[in-house]
């Protein structure tokens, strides 16, 4: 008798995914929400973040960028989101954004 694993000639692709969802509220300037203490500490917190994410897609999207380095440790943030980042992977990025006339500067940069 001779026996064959059920999975003999069998290939199988294996596709994994990595889902990031990253809430940036409370980013807004602070002189316009009048925050102060902690909740102004947490919004200058994730500006700074958000600038090194900045700092992170402009030094990928630099095709002069010959030494090829790109800042992902200056935040927690860019250090969470290294792999879907650069590499080959398709990520796409959301921003919800206000129309109104008062935010426009925020909205703008």
């Amino acid at each position: 008798i001779h026996q064959k694993p059920r999975t003999a000639g069998l290939s199988t692709e294996v596709r994994t995914a990595k889902l990031s969802l990253i809430d940036l509220a409370g980013s807004e300037r602070a002189t316009v929400t009048s925050n102060k203490g902690a909740r102004m500490r947490e919004g200058a917190n994730i500006n700074r973040s958000l600038l090194a994410l900045g700092n992170c897609i402009n030094a990928l999207a630099n095709k002069k960028n010959k030494t090829g380095y790109v800042p992902y440790r200056e935040s927690k943030l860019t250090r969470l989101l290294k792999d879907s980042l650069g590499g080959s992977c398709q990520t796409v990025l959301i921003a919800n954004i206000s129309p109104s006339a008062l935010t426009f500067d925020d909205t703008y940069t």
